[in-house]
């Protein structure tokens, strides 16, 4: 059997973490220091000889054989069994979080901070209940008996939003509107208005144009984000739960709305275009 030998290593030797993983001096570094018999050699001599902080470094990087043999042979397998027999403390702990000192136990857990006062909500919120809720359908109590019909939909609106930052793509896009579509457009908003909560523009069209304007927008859209809602009556339902989006969703300040069973809601909007095209759309 090949004899198991070592290199003795200087204190101070090598520290994993300190440097990085390719910048640690391997093997041929030590060539000038007396190889070890780890068979033969009594482990009094080897513990006085080897490093053992340095060598469960180097252990770190060797498989797990070797590292068992570095171990054995160090004597630190003793001494990492006699640290794992330390009972912990259970003194909590003060660790910096983000800048700030919390609170965690032995175990790791974070404990409660102390507040200036009492929650308004009480101490009993994490035991309630999470039942389902009443709504089944948007603004329905009931599930339907038949589904609404989609001639419901007179009309669209198309709404462009863009910021300080984006308003030359939707000044882009509102030009090419008005030179291929006949829509009916709407101001150039530079505040939020009704319940779009940044600035846009909007145009309404008529459904026989849906099937051109929704892909039309995905293709030409410059990475803003569009809300394209119908109109039936019911526009809490029309702006939150019937409208589709290209690219992200916002929000829609619409909720305080009243709801169509309710009777909120009205007469469908008409549309009355009121640009007329000059430019042949790309086929």
């Amino acid at each position: 059997m090949p004899l198991r030998r070592v290199r003795a290593r200087q204190s101070g030797g090598p520290r994993v973490g300190h440097r990085p993983f390719n910048a640690l001096p391997m093997s041929h570094d030590h060539d000038d220091l007396p190889a070890i018999d780890l068979d033969h050699t009594p482990r009094d001599v080897v513990a006085r000889v080897i490093d053992p902080v340095a060598d469960r470094d180097w252990a770190e990087l060797l498989s797990p054989a070797r590292r068992r043999a570095l171990l054995a042979g160090a004597g630190l397998a003793t001494a990492a069994a006699t640290t794992m027999a330390a009972a912990p403390s259970r003194t909590p702990q003060v660790v910096n979080a983000g800048g700030a000192g919390a609170r965690v136990s032995a175990g790791g857990v974070l404990l409660p901070i102390a507040g200036p006062g009492t929650s308004p909500w009480g101490t009993a919120t994490a035991a309630q209940p999470t039942p389902r809720p009443p709504g089944v359908r948007p603004d329905e109590q009931v599930l339907p008996t038949s589904p609404r019909p989609y001639t419901a939909i007179r009309s669209y609106h198309a709404h462009i939003y863009f910021d300080e930052d984006s308003y030359e793509k939707a000044a882009l896009i509102r030009r090419w509107t008005v030179e291929r579509f006949p829509v009916e457009l709407g101001d150039w908003n530079l505040e939020p208005r009704g319940p779009h909560v940044t600035p846009s523009f909007y145009y309404g069209f008529t459904p026989d144009l849906l099937p051109i304007v929704v892909p039309w927008l995905q293709l030409n859209s410059l990475g803003l984000t569009i809300l394209i809602h119908p109109n039936t009556g019911d526009p809490r339902s029309d702006h939150l739960h019937y409208a589709l989006w290209v690219n992200r969703s916002q929000s829609v300040n619409a909720y305080a709305w009243r709801r169509f069973v309710d009777g909120g809601g009205g007469d469908v909007e008409q549309i009355n275009p009121n640009i007329i095209p000059t430019v042949p759309l790309e086929t």
